[in-house]
């Protein structure tokens, strides 16, 4: 690991203020992410910034309804969380499929949302990542691509978003609240992270020198009609290789309102309004949804070893919204898929 400079900031102002005056530096909180990145010579940060103390770590209710939730809020808290068990349990569901239970106590809410990708080839210093190494090209789309994307690649890259709690925030229509030199905004979540194209290594439309303050759930929650199905290699602390966020609304014999994601297949989680719109009206069927999957991976690409993720992001998708639509969600605990 390089040598670095670290600190402490004492506020959200001398987070900013720190970070603005060393442009190489970057913030650090559970570090669950970064620390791996800088021991494997990926991330070489000349500084740390340490905002683990701010005040940034509750979960308030909105005056709209909604939620807000710190930037510095662990995942175990949110997992846990009544308000988020309750109104948000597709969000609950994807914390705890993700990582391990030690993981979780330390990994923020704001480093979930900045951590980068598990492709091995940006990993290994040794291969080719434009991601790592702006045009140096992309060792996985001729090599061993069996994690990497179907949906949204690039000819510069096929790396997969690694992050289950993005999946869930992407249906729950999140936005992201951060502040920099310039002020303070709000980012939607459909517009917080970025599909590759010539420019792998930006993963976020997050500005170098922003910090995320709290992600702000608005009110709908799909307390009742939800899950998150998660497809692994294994049942505990594994990516995904395919998963699916569902939340719906019903009405009667018809699907009112729809929203689903997918994550491990594309470099954000990946969602497809008008494969959503094609479920509205319809009623909650089998044949419904597998023209709603068909639609969503129209325009999918495998690359050799990770042509499968096609059919099983298909099926996912159909065991997903039928799972959501009888109102039986995936058990995190009971792994067995219903």
């Amino acid at each position: 690991m390089i040598n670095f400079q670290y600190s402490r900031a004492n506020d959200i102002a001398d987070a900013v203020r720190q970070m603005a005056a060393s442009p190489s530096a970057k913030f650090i909180a559970g570090g669950t992410n970064l620390v791996d990145l800088m021991k494997m010579d990926v991330e070489r940060p000349a500084k740390l910034i340490d905002v683990s103390k701010l005040r940034l770590d509750k979960v308030e209710e909105t005056p709209n309804g909604g939620l807000r939730i710190g930037a510095l809020v662990r995942n175990s808290d949110l997992s846990y969380h009544p308000l988020v068990k309750r109104r948000y349990p597709v969000l609950s569901s994807a914390l705890l499929a993700g990582a391990s239970q030690q993981l979780r106590n330390m990994a923020s809410v704001g480093g979930n949302l900045m951590q980068r990708t598990r492709c091995a080839y940006f990993y290994d210093i040794s291969t080719p990542c434009n991601k790592r190494e702006p045009r140096s090209g992309c060792g996985a789309i001729a090599g061993h691509n069996r994690m990497n994307a179907i949906l949204g690649t690039s000819d510069a890259c096929i790396a997969v978003h690694p992050s289950d709690m993005c999946v869930a925030l992407a249906v729950l229509e999140a936005s992201v609240h951060v502040t920099g030199p310039r002020g303070e905004r709000a980012i939607a979540f459909a517009d917080f992270n970025r599909l590759p194209g010539d420019t792998p290594q930006r993963d976020t439309n997050l500005e170098p020198d922003e910090l995320i303050t709290s992600v702000e759930l608005p009110p709908r929650g799909f307390e009742t009609n939800y899950t998150y199905l998660k497809i692994r290699d294994r049942l505990s602390y594994a990516f995904a290789l395919v998963s699916v966020a569902v939340g719906l609304e019903l009405e009667g014999n018809t699907v009112k309102e729809a929203r689903f994601a997918l994550g491990g297949v594309a470099h954000k989680p990946w969602r497809n309004t008008q494969a959503e719109a094609q479920l509205r009206g319809q009623p909650p069927s089998e044949a419904t949804f597998t023209g709603a999957a068909d639609l969503v991976l129209r325009d999918a690409k495998g690359f050799g070893h990770n042509t499968f993720k096609i059919n099983l992001a298909r099926r996912t998708i159909v065991r997903a919204l039928s799972q959501a639509a009888r109102a039986t969600p995936q058990s995190q605990s009971n792994k067995k898929i219903v």
